[in-house]
């Protein structure tokens, strides 16, 4: 045997030891999911923005699949929040409003979405804001006793108006921040870096980033903010509810100019994730995942009108049209998703429980009233439909009831507690201009028992 066969083999046996001591990558994929903050469906370049681009956002579109029939939990932040843990829709689920002191907490009988992960052997990690109850407190209401192993972000959803708070809370310890300190450049270094460790501990994670963007005060990064505002200089000082200059944010900032500098700010954090995904080698087993929990506001100085943030749907946050409800999903999966489609399954938050639960092989919790939308992600023809999909909004401490919506097919009913109910063909009428309530008694029968039946009382919530 001559002297290069002998180093050949002995390479050979070498590397065969080698890679048998590395340690098994994980057989199931990781999830991160970006949950936007009032980002309305039209505010992405890739679903129609054109006075500003979101590059790398758009990016989970053109390497993954955009849905255009993909719903929120509810038209307000706490309630949508509380859809998408428990899988349950607004008729069912014990949040239906946002309330004010935020006492409030998920059912600790419940297994809720990151448990979901946590018992399939998952590392779990939130960033940003929770909604769901005070971050920093004992019991049900911290993220902490919902799963997850990891949590940094602000301390209540009353707080996340601004993003120059006073503190921040990490693993339930609230810290306090220095003047002029941008909260949310914390919030994603933090999730950034627990991707790094599972990534490196080959464990697979579960990565929520619950961001506060573009929600209430228009705040940015002060040169994407100055970038912005030379191209807007005749909004500045303009007075909103979240005005910039105060003592929470130092630089007076133009509400305008800051709408595209935050989005431009969230664009370059989350192409810096994927990026990273694929310099740590776990790009093609990793599944992106980015949402909003409700349609486009009108808040801290936001002009959803100029920046057409619905993607012309009729209706805002706070308001049970399709403007209100309606949002963007894209998912990324290089290994699974194929690149640049498009989806028009009708999906809705609370079907992310049972999609998670097919995904890392753990059934789905009984409470859950959703549909896994993971055939429609694998494009297999298999996927299963709603029935129908069903909404109500309730406003104040007392919940009472403002709105109700249902969709089944292409019917839409909207009703409000004290107007007639409206009834709108979204396939020939997507912005719902045309109430076809009287031309179509029989719809309106049939939405009214959706409603009767998807109806249920609030539970107590004994547990808090």
């Amino acid at each position: 045997m001559t002297q290069s066969k002998y180093l050949f083999q002995a390479f050979f046996i070498i590397s065969i030891a080698l890679f048998s001591c590395e340690p098994e990558a994980p057989q199931t994929p990781n999830v991160i999911y970006i949950l936007a903050d009032d980002l309305g469906y039209g505010d992405l370049s890739c679903y129609g923005q054109t006075k500003f681009q979101t590059p790398n956002i758009d990016r989970l579109a053109s390497e993954g699949m955009k849905f255009t029939n993909h719903y929120s939990g509810n038209t307000v932040c706490s309630p949508s929040r509380a859809v998408l843990m428990t899988g349950q829709h607004s008729g069912h689920v014990f949040l239906r409003g946002n309330v004010s002191g935020e006492d409030i907490s998920l059912d600790p009988a419940m297994t809720v979405l990151p448990e979901v992960f946590k018992n399939a052997g998952y590392a779990t990690g939130a960033f940003g804001k929770w909604g769901l109850g005070y971050t920093n407190a004992e019991g049900p209401k911290n993220p902490l006793s919902n799963g997850f192993d990891t949590f940094c972000g602000w301390k209540s959803q009353t707080i996340a108006h601004t993003y120059y708070p006073s503190s921040y809370v990490y693993n339930g310890a609230e810290l306090p921040l220095d003047s002029g300190t941008f909260i949310h450049d914390i919030v994603m270094d933090s999730a950034r870096a627990f991707i790094g460790r599972q990534a490196n501990a080959n464990q697979p994670f579960f990565c929520y980033i619950p961001t506060a963007v573009p929600h209430a005060a228009m705040h940015a990064p002060k040169e994407l903010h100055d970038k912005w505002r030379k191209k807007f200089p005749e909004y500045d000082n303009v007075i909103g509810k979240y005005r910039a200059g105060s003592e929470d944010c130092p630089d007076v900032q133009n509400p305008i100019a800051g709408f595209p500098a935050m989005m431009e700010n969230l664009d370059n954090e989350i192409g810096a994730i994927l990026d990273q995904l694929k310099a740590l080698g776990i790009d093609d087993n990793t599944l992106v995942i980015f949402a909003s929990d409700n349609g486009a506001h009108h808040e801290g100085g936001h002009d959803p009108n100029y920046w057409n943030s619905t993607g012309s749907l009729r209706g805002l946050k706070r308001d049970m049209h399709e403007g209100g409800i309606r949002t963007p999903m894209l998912a990324r999966w290089p290994s699974k998703i194929a690149a640049g489609s498009i989806s028009d399954h009708i999906s809705a938050f609370w079907d992310v429980l049972p999609t998670m639960s097919e995904l890392v092989g753990q059934p789905v919790p009984k409470q859950s009233d959703g549909i896994s939308f993971m055939p429609t992600l694998l494009n297999d023809e298999s996927q299963e439909a709603h029935e129908y999909v069903y909404w109500e909004f309730r406003k104040g401490i007392e919940q009472k009831l403002f709105s109700q919506a249902v969709r089944k097919g292409k019917w839409k009913a909207y009703f409000e507690a004290t107007k007639p109910m409206e009834i709108f063909n979204l396939e020939e009428d997507p912005y719902e201009q045309n109430n076809l309530a009287t031309q179509q008694p029989d719809i309106v029968n049939e939405m009214n028992k959706i409603i009767v039946r998807a109806h249920t009382p609030i539970p107590e919530m004994t547990w808090n």
